[in-house]
């Protein structure tokens, strides 16, 4: 560098140097207690200060001044933006952003694709009871030993009525039916949404599977006259528990969708595009299956009544059709 441009780039950096340091100093103070906590006149300063050393960097390329010169404002410039133009939300923000707007509006984008999920579960229920009532035999092709429990088509009446309505489920049996029907739900959940993008079926595959094993169970408390005590039993977590599967089914095929049919995107794009909503269907399954965790640890145990129990399954699942469709729509 000549002594005309060190005296030049001197002079610039003395003439803009204070300023450089306001904005520094606004720019600690934004990024250690957030841009809702300055005032006006600091949050008016921090957006000048900023466009003005926007022009300086500018200027500093243009003119070729020292390297350490430029190296300090384009730090400081990139801060300053971060502090200006970043999202100022805090991590509960979000939490409340996605609730009340993200969340739903995403389901209501990807009814589609979930309203597939909910017929192939229901379809999987309807064969897996049809083929029963043919056969009893379809009863240990479709339940694992490990959710059956015992239990099939050679349980008599009164021990299915007897597990069913014990006020102590975990030492009837049922109990432990539940939770691992829980546990085999939610990786079920995992795998038809994880699974999805291979061409979508087998996401459709092990959604319909689900759907089999209970339909086939059902059919055989239902042979008994015992189908609308089980269905009361089954709603009070089922209802929100099915439909995460459902949910995280319609996420799954939504990815798969957008591989097999990418339109004018290339098939990276459409599979970005895609997995945004669709991620969001995964959390939303996810919360659901934590909620049907509660129910099921607490109602089944404290609602014994069988029109308590359709009430509080429904009444929950109601409460998650409204908030499916109508949260966020202000926002719209």
């Amino acid at each position: 560098m000549s002594k005309a441009d060190l005296i030049r780039s001197t002079r610039f950096r003395k003439e803009r140097e204070a300023d450089w340091q306001r904005l520094e100093a606004l720019v600690a103070q934004a990024e250690r207690d957030g841009l809702q906590r300055m005032d006006f006149t600091e949050a008016r300063d921090l957006a000048t200060l900023y466009r003005q050393a926007t022009s300086s960097l500018a200027i500093a390329r243009e003119i070729s001044l020292d390297q350490a010169l430029l190296n300090y404002l384009e730090a400081l410039t990139a801060r300053a933006y971060l502090s200006v133009y970043a999202p100022q939300e805090r991590l509960g923000g979000l939490f409340r952003k996605f609730f009340v707007q993200s969340a739903p509006q995403a389901m209501r984008r990807s009814w589609l694709f979930i309203l597939i999920g909910f017929l192939c579960m229901g379809l999987g229920v309807l064969a897996g009871y049809q083929l029963y009532l043919e056969n009893p035999a379809w009863y240990h092709v479709f339940m694992p030993p490990e959710l059956a429990g015992g239990r099939g088509p050679s349980s008599t009446t009164e021990e299915l009525r007897r597990v069913i309505y014990d006020e102590n489920p975990s030492a009837s049996g049922l109990g432990a039916f539940a939770t691992t029907l829980f546990s085999h739900n939610t990786r079920i959940a995992i795998f038809v949404f994880g699974l999805g993008v291979f061409l979508c079926a087998p996401a459709i595959l092990l959604t319909f599977y689900n759907g089999l094993m209970l339909g086939a169970f059902f059919a055989l408390h239902a042979e008994r006259g015992l189908g609308p005590d089980l269905g009361g039993w089954l709603s009070i977590h089922g209802v929100t528990e099915i439909s995460a599967i459902c949910v995280a089914c319609g996420g799954g095929v939504q990815l798969g969708a957008a591989v097999l049919f990418p339109g004018d995107k290339t098939r990276t794009q459409a599979l970005y595009h895609a997995g945004r909503d669709a991620a969001k269907l995964a959390l939303v399954a996810a919360v659901m299956l934590i909620a049907a965790a509660l129910l099921e640890g607490f109602g089944r145990q404290l609602v014994q009544d069988v029109s308590m129990r359709y009430a509080l399954g429904w009444g929950i699942g109601l409460c998650w059709f409204v908030w499916f469709g109508l949260g966020g729509k202000a926002r719209q």
